[in-house]
């Protein structure tokens, strides 16, 4: 082996084994050349270096042309993470030692050290990626609210995370509401009774109120994921576009307002296919007047459909609130090439503020859960008798973008697809940094020249790669 398939081959293994802040360290501050980061198709290079030309005056590209255009803005990022669920902070707290817990939660979230995400989603209550079916009604007093639930696992690595990023945002959905506030009295299935309306709002105040006292401000609240669907297996619970109008309009609107409860309301959290559903609701004034954004999931539809409702309400913000990689799609190439196409670049080419990818860690046998998902991947795998840790695909996709895209970054002009090429930019304001992700999706290598303003740089993609190229923000050529 050559000295630099030599070089390659390492530095692989540093970003497979110690995780993409060891191969990205000093992004940030890239200087005044570019600097770039590969992930390929294969999996054999992970967030490794990748040599790009030097700036030079445009002219004579025989190559297609990604111009980027720092002063046509978009929406400001929230940032990019991953749902702390009851079963990843189980693994993280129960079968992982203080030191690799240590180690992991500072990869994950530390912005010096780690990929530097930002966005996390919690559940209220059970989900399918629980150990056990539950909400914080205590059982001995239906009107007792009791968060012990979320003191021995979840509590603790949320405080951890926010430790290590304190600019973290916490968005919380409920997967059903307490069972005695149903008309089928479970947790399983069934609708909210409206006569337990203002009960239910008052749940969720108490869990906003409860979470803050213990240290984790609730930044956005959405009031039923995935209101559409009811599991057989696990929680949920059906609502309309009017009845979730009902509830924010005359119930949790105006009741974390006379609190002054600064926490925003998602509406809708579910997937693109049913558009008219957000709308719908927005569309009654008393409800829309408590409505912040519209929160989205991946699992049917098309991602444009976050324009569509955003051309409609201009005000309200826009989430990816949750998205799941799966053994359904095995191969690193594809899942690779479709997150950082639907999610990376096609979600914040459609408005979204934040993208929240489903499960933070899961085990090797896509649990633990109880109904639902039984082959859903999380971001990282934990082995549950050794602890040991695998950074997956996602865990890949993310970081390309939160490692460099950073807190309250601006989305900024950028080609969509020259020769082929997918592709998103964003300024930060922290440092006048410019981050463009881009993605080959085709079947063959592609040479293509970046330019920013009065000067250019040459590239090279591998066929299906992605890329994030970093840089100051300076029109003149060094």
């Amino acid at each position: 082996m050559n000295t630099v398939r030599l070089l390659g081959a390492l530095v692989a293994f540093c970003c497979a084994t110690s995780g993409a802040a060891a191969c990205a360290e000093g992004s940030a501050q890239s200087g005044g050349e570019p600097a770039a980061w590969i992930t390929t198709a294969d999996g054999a290079q992970r967030l490794a270096p990748l040599t790009v030309g030097h700036w030079r005056p445009p002219g004579g590209e025989s190559a297609p042309t990604l111009r980027v255009d720092p002063q046509t803005t978009y929406q400001s990022m929230a940032g990019f993470g991953a749902s702390i669920t009851d079963s990843t902070a189980w693994l993280i707290q129960r079968r992982m030692t203080a030191r690799q817990r240590a180690t992991l939660l500072r990869d994950l979230f530390s912005r010096t050290d780690g990929i530097g995400l930002s966005v996390t989603r919690l559940t209220i209550g059970a989900s399918d990626f629980s150990r056990a079916h539950y909400s914080y009604s205590a059982p001995d007093d239906a009107t007792r609210f009791d968060l012990r639930a979320v003191r021995r696992d979840v509590l603790p690595t949320v405080l951890a995370a926010r430790r290590l990023n304190p600019g973290l945002t916490v968005i919380a959905s409920p997967w059903s509401a307490p069972a005695w506030m149903k008309n089928s009295q479970s947790l399983v299935t069934g609708s909210l009774l409206p006569a337990h309306y203002e009960a239910f709002a008052q749940y969720l105040r108490d869990y906003v109120v409860g979470m803050g006292s213990k240290g984790v401000p609730i930044d956005a609240l959405t009031i039923q994921n995935e209101p559409h669907f009811e599991p057989a297996n696990y929680p949920g619970m059906r609502m309309t576009p009017r009845e979730r109008a009902a509830f924010v309009g005359r119930h949790l609107g105006p009741l974390l307002e006379h609190d002054k409860l600064d926490v925003e309301i998602l509406e809708w959290d579910h997937n693109w296919n049913e558009p008219d559903s957000p709308l719908a609701m927005l569309a009654d004034p008393v409800a829309a007047r408590y409505v912040d954004g519209i929160a989205w999931h991946c699992y049917g539809g098309d991602v444009s459909v976050q324009s569509q409702v955003h051309a409609a309400f201009p005000e309200k913000s826009t989430w990816m609130t949750e998205c799941s990689g799966g053994e359904w799609d095995a191969q690193w190439g594809s899942s690779l090439a479709w997150m950082t196409r639907t999610l990376i670049i096609g979600a914040t080419r459609n408005w979204a503020r934040g993208v929240v990818l489903w499960n933070l860690a899961l085990d090797e046998k896509s649990g633990p859960h109880l109904g639902g998902c039984g082959d859903c991947r999380g971001v990282v795998t934990i082995n549950q008798r050794t602890g040991q840790v695998t950074r997956n695909v996602e865990y890949y996709v993310l970081a390309h973008a939160s490692r460099f895209v950073h807190v309250d970054a601006r989305r900024i002009g950028s080609d969509s697809s020259p020769g082929g090429l997918e592709s998103v930019a964003f300024r930060n304001e922290d440092d006048g940094s410019i981050a463009l992700i881009v993605l080959n999706g085709r079947d063959t290598p592609q040479d293509f020249a970046v330019q920013a303003g009065a000067r250019v740089f040459d590239m090279r993609l591998s066929a299906g790669a992605v890329a994030t190229v970093t840089w100051r923000d300076d029109t003149s050529v060094e």
